[in-house]
């Protein structure tokens, strides 16, 4: 299962880049600009974290933790702050107020997803496995080491990043453009068909003999991982 992240933050160039990178490494986004938004979009699709600007249109960020915090359905969502503001006082404030962590801009954004995973590791560890396994398929991330029963498996970074998003969300199906966003980039203009022959590659590595093919085919659509393979 991916972590569910909303990003709270009003300024798009800002939004659109923790977006980007987050969902890179796995996870799922969603994002608002506006303070008042925010409770609207936690009842709809709870996340299992957000980050908090603290200065938004509409509601504050401390005013919004203050609210989630308060109730009793959004009390244990884990918050990060972002802000501008890096007084000791303010800092206590809004740790004071709720908020797990706290981050004060400008920051690096591999920290800010370093600091995501360790929340998310104390607050559901299954969410962020550094171990992703899959029948008799395994994928070590801190390691990039890839098994299959036991024999290791050589992949090319492209390779180990397609196989790694379709193992985090077995039986989703995967659009080719949604394949080649999040292996490739938004930015860079890569025909479809660049996914069928890196699919091709995978498959020729990972299956051996009449060894089950973890990857689905979905004809016309794209490619999922097969929630039932059991290797």
């Amino acid at each position: 299962m991916n972590a569910r992240i909303l990003i709270v933050e009003d300024e798009e160039p800002l939004q659109v880049l923790l977006s980007y990178n987050f969902e890179a490494e796995g996870f799922v986004t969603r994002s608002a600009s506006n303070g008042d938004d925010v409770e609207v979009l936690v009842e709809e699709d709870r996340p299992d974290l957000i980050i908090l600007d603290w200065m938004l249109p509409g509601l504050s960020g401390i005013e919004l933790c203050r609210r989630l915090r308060a109730r009793s359905e959004t009390r244990d969502i884990p918050i990060i702050m972002l802000t501008a503001r890096g007084e000791e006082q303010e800092r206590i404030r809004g740790l004071a107020t709720g908020a797990d962590d706290y981050v004060v801009k400008p920051f690096s954004v591999p920290e800010l997803i370093a600091r995501a995973r360790s929340i998310l590791r104390r607050a559901n560890p299954e969410i962020v496995a550094e171990v992703l396994r899959v029948g008799d398929l395994a994928m070590d991330l801190r390691t990039r080491r890839v098994t299959r029963g036991g024999r290791d498996i050589n992949l090319s970074p492209t390779e180990f990043k397609l196989l790694e998003h379709l193992m985090r969300s077995p039986g989703r199906v995967y659009t080719r453009e949604q394949l080649l966003n999040a292996v490739w980039g938004r930015d860079i203009y890569i025909d479809e068909r660049t996914v069928d022959v890196h699919i091709g590659r995978l498959r020729g590595v990972i299956n051996r003999g009449r060894e089950p093919d973890p990857i689905r085919t979905v004809r016309g659509i794209g490619y999922a991982f097969n929630e039932r393979f059991a290797g």
